[in-house]
């Protein structure tokens, strides 16, 4: 059997397991053709969380990392949570444990600790506010405080704070995303703008401050794709994981749209795959589990947030 006919004939099984088990698929943009194709919902992590608690469906199926599965587990105490493959983590949420944000919190003890939706359950019980990529800016500028912690990706607490009259420290100090720091570098962008001259540049915080100089535009995934509607040019160039090209031309079938780099892959997200999709949805495993204190703690936190931000 050739590939595509083995890929429709999975779409078409996992098709009838969702059916089954009334279950939606969740997919992050970075996610493979195949799964994105498969998926109810596409989007950025905590927006595919906050999805879920409208879904009519007892089961969500998440494909992306562990840490986006567990904050869908968080909202949604009354559904079934799978993580087909559940050693898909995340490096950059590993660079952040509990024992240093204790520390942190010790050196700094007046400072709020601001984390990224990028780290663990186990860690942002620690944390005053949670934000994403496309809330960092926001929520901190409201904060009356003129030092604040934020973990874990250092290019992202850079980025805040070159904008806002505060001191953003980073925690930890070498926090970062392995895709965006070292696969879209500025000479990943000099290239990709050698081969498309006339292409708007639009990067992710994640990149390093350097690589954030060079571009047209710098945000989240649903704000690149916001921002792709809204500019007047034909043709882009996308700073972040190669798998947020084929969403954005998904959306956009009549922009020319290019990853800065076609090898900046997440290994871990690519981990996620029709085939273990299928077998989830057929055993009802792995299904993630929170602790019942982690997750109320999280929640709280989460909801702070959210009020602080809308």
């Amino acid at each position: 059997m050739n590939y595509e006919r083995h890929v429709e004939r999975l779409k078409l099984e996992v098709e009838d397991l969702k059916e089954k088990r009334r279950a939606v698929i969740l997919a992050h943009n970075y996610q493979s053709q195949e799964v994105q194709d498969i998926a109810d919902f596409v989007g950025d992590s905590l927006e595919l969380a906050i999805k879920a608690m409208d879904a009519d469906a007892e089961v969500i199926v998440f494909a992306g990392v562990s840490f986006m599965a567990e904050v869908a587990a968080i909202l949604n105490e009354d559904k079934t949570i799978l993580h087909p493959a559940r050693n898909a983590g995340c490096p950059l949420a590993d660079f952040l444990d509990v024992e240093t944000v204790k520390r942190f919190r010790g050196e700094y003890p007046d400072a709020p600790l601001v984390l990224y939706v990028n780290s663990n359950a186990d860690t942002k019980m620690y944390a005053d506010y949670i934000v994403t990529s496309a809330s960092a800016l926001k929520l901190i500028s409201k904060l009356e405080d003129d030092t604040v912690l934020f973990g874990p990706d250092r290019n992202l607490a850079s980025y805040v704070e070159k904008r806002i009259e505060k001191k953003i420290i980073p925690v930890p100090s070498d926090g970062y995303c392995y895709v965006h720091e070292q696969l879209i570098s500025c000479n990943h962008i000099k290239r990709a703008r050698d081969g498309h001259p006339n292409a708007c540049l639009l990067v992710h915080p994640e990149v390093s401050p350097q690589a954030q100089e060079l571009a047209d535009y710098i945000g989240s995934t649903s704000q690149m794709l916001r921002a792709i509607g809204r500019f007047n040019a034909d043709e882009f160039l996308l700073g972040t994981e190669e798998g947020h090209t084929y969403r954005a031309k998904t959306l956009y079938p009549e922009k020319e749209i290019y990853p800065v780099n076609p090898e900046a892959v997440c290994v871990d997200m690519k981990k996620i795959t029709l085939e273990n999709i299928k077998k989830s949805l057929e055993t009802m495993k792995p299904r993630v589990i929170i602790k019942k204190k982690v997750g109320e703690k999280v929640k709280e936190i989460l909801d702070r947030s959210l009020r602080l931000i809308y």
